[in-house]
C-alpha cells in the first residue's frame, strides 16, 4: 500500500466554454496548454495539471467543499491578478500560521482557485 498513492497529479475545472476558459487560464497562467482538443484542455503548471472540461450545461451551484491550492511566489500578487484578470475574491490573503498564506478566488465559470504561499513546502521526489 505504500506505493499506491504517488501525489496529486491534476486538478479539473469544469468550464461551459472550454475556448474562453483555455483563453483566460493562458492569460493568468502566462502559458500555452501543452494538450489542446474540444473535449480536454491540459496545462502543465510546475509538473502538475490544470485541466478543463466542457460542461454541458453550466450548473447554477459549484461545490467549494474541495479546493485545489496553486503555489505561488507572492499570494498578494497572484490574488490581484486574478482578480484583474475577472475573477471574484472567495476567501481574502491571509496568513494561517508559520509564514504560510492561503486565498481563493472563483473563476469565470465559478469554480473555487485556491493559491497559497507556503515557504516550508518542498516537493519529494517520489522513490520506490
Amino acid at each position: 500500500m505504500k506505493d499506491s498513492f504517488l501525489g496529486l497529479r491534476t486538478t479539473i475545472y469544469k468550464v461551459n466554454d472550454i475556448i474562453k476558459a483555455k483563453e483566460w487560464y493562458s492569460q493568468v497562467l502566462g502559458i500555452s496548454p501543452y494538450f489542446d482538443e474540444s473535449y480536454y484542455v491540459g496545462f502543465n503548471v510546475g509538473g502538475y495539471e490544470l485541466g478543463l472540461q466542457p460542461e454541458e450545461q453550466s450548473s447554477a451551484f459549484k461545490s467549494d467543499n474541495v479546493v485545489t491550492y496553486w503555489g505561488v511566489s507572492d499570494i498578494e500578487l497572484s490574488f490581484y491578478k486574478l482578480i484583474a484578470a475577472g475573477a471574484v475574491a472567495y476567501e481574502q490573503p491571509e496568513e494561517v500560521g508559520e509564514g504560510i498564506k492561503t486565498a481563493s478566488v472563483k473563476d469565470l465559470w465559478g469554480n473555487v482557485v485556491g493559491i497559497i504561499e507556503n515557504p516550508h513546502f518542498v516537493v519529494q521526489p517520489h522513490i520506490s
